[in-house]
């Protein structure tokens, strides 16, 4: 048994040890921490990443949290991923990505990841939500770079559909009955942590890129190799467009996410609640 292997059994022994749910859970949502968002579902029990060895483990012992929630609705059991392992932190990309495969150890056959982005697309609004179906990875790194271990995934894991197309029609089908405006878009992941520059933002454009962000692109890549279904949605938070950009508050910042949430939050219950 590999390293990486016996510090994913490690990390989902301790976290069946402690769980309360009798039937295992089936989804997860990964989303950054302390989203508004959390509060759609009914929390069962939170433990710290911190809590969880050996690599859940963070420089900041007060971040993040692994929580064993319910839908409000049917009670289905669920697990969220509150708050991101991010690359600009030091992190190494294997560390990114060991929550997913514990997920997958925890038996998680479907994985939602919320993340905070800003829109290239001129046609794009702050506080709009983007439904992801593709991205380009332009981190210069990810997970899989090393020896693989195949009772994992496979060496060379096919991106052809990164994420799975039934579920995004489905989604789309939802947030269409809800007459709720969304954006299909390609995410761009990028290291962070300074703000883009102007021609940055053009460059990143011309590639292709609807929407930007930090997070998601190691955690999908992750899901891919581990056989998890993934759905990926980013909310609008700053404004990329080459030629208008402005600088922006973390205070903004906050306000146009709080914003996004209010919105997204009755569509993310129904697709949490969708799901088989």
């Amino acid at each position: 048994m590999t390293e990486q292997k016996k510090n994913i059994k490690l990390s989902a022994e301790y976290i069946q040890s402690v769980s309360p749910f009798k039937s295992n859970a089936k989804t997860a949502v990964f989303i950054y921490e302390n989203s508004n968002l959390i509060k759609e579902f009914n929390t069962v029990k939170k433990i710290k990443y911190s809590e969880i060895p050996p690599e859940f483990n963070t420089d900041d012992k007060s971040k993040g949290s692994f929580i064993f929630a319910q839908t409000k609705k049917e009670k289905k059991n669920i697990f969220i991923l509150n708050g991101f392992l991010n690359f600009y932190n030091g992190y190494k990309m294997r560390h990114l990505a060991h929550p997913v495969y514990v997920l997958k150890e925890l038996g998680i056959k479907n994985l939602i990841i919320i993340d905070e982005v800003g829109h290239l697309n001129p046609r794009f609004k702050i506080g709009g939500t983007a439904l992801i179906y593709d991205h380009i990875n332009l981190m210069g790194d990810n997970p899989l770079i090393g020896k693989n271990d195949y009772s994992i995934g496979t060496r060379f894991p096919d991106m052809s559909e990164p994420y799975d197309e039934k579920w995004f029609l489905k989604n789309s089908a939802i947030m269409r009955e809800k007459k709720y405006e969304f954006y299909q878009s390609v995410y761009i992941g990028v290291t962070g942590p300074e703000t883009e520059t102007e021609a940055e933002c053009r460059f990143y454009r011309e590639t292709g890129a609807d929407v930007l962000g930090y997070s998601l692109v190691p955690l999908n890549i992750a899901a891919v190799h581990a056989q998890i279904k993934c759905s990926a949605f980013g909310l609008i938070t700053r404004e990329l467009v080459a030629d208008r950009l402005t600088e922006i508050s973390e205070k903004e910042k906050s306000a146009n996410l709080t914003k996004a949430e209010k919105a997204f939050a009755p569509v993310l219950f129904e697709i949490v609640q969708s799901v088989g």
